[in-house]
């Protein structure tokens, strides 16, 4: 089945798209509000002059029904880049069709022509489905590293000193 789908890079034009699922996917988190991203900011950081964010769309050319959000890192270890999955989304109505593994697929192609070792992501605790797919398609969850991040006060603290 996921010969059949239709995967492209998103090009100008597609913010739109890009922000619906965004939302889509926010809502399926459960966190609706969450979304500051708006059509502009997609046009700037998926498409301006050195762009650093990347996503694939797939499904129809009007109404893709699947997103691949990514960029690159590095690994200092292997001593090659990597690329780290953001976010990865199917509607609901497309889900069970193989269009999930059709961006995966679409990713892994890019990573190995980018000469990638590896491509990293990260899975809501609670998100079981999203987990036994990507021990279906032999990825592993991590052990040893927990995620961190800093964001809003504190980060501008930071940077102030």
């Amino acid at each position: 089945m996921t010969e059949n789908i239709a995967i492209r890079l998103a090009r100008p034009g597609d913010e739109g798209e890009v922000l619906r699922l965004i939302k889509a996917l926010a809502v399926y988190e459960r966190c609706p509000d969450a979304v500051a991203a708006t059509a502009e900011s997609l046009r700037a950081t998926l498409f301006g002059p050195a762009p650093q964010v990347f996503a694939f769309l797939a499904g129809p050319e009007a109404a893709p029904v699947g997103l691949a959000l990514w960029f690159q890192t590095y690994s200092t270890w292997t001593g090659r880049p990597s690329l780290y999955l953001e976010d990865l989304f199917v509607d609901d109505s497309a889900r069970g069709q193989g269009v999930a593994r059709a961006l995966l697929r679409r990713l892994a192609q890019e990573a190995l022509a980018r000469d990638c070792a590896r491509i990293d992501w990260a899975v809501l605790d609670w998100n079981t489905e999203a987990m036994a797919f990507y021990r279906r398609i032999g990825a592993r969850a991590q052990s040893g590293w927990q995620p961190w991040r800093i964001e809003g006060a504190a980060l501008s603290a930071l940077a102030a000193g």
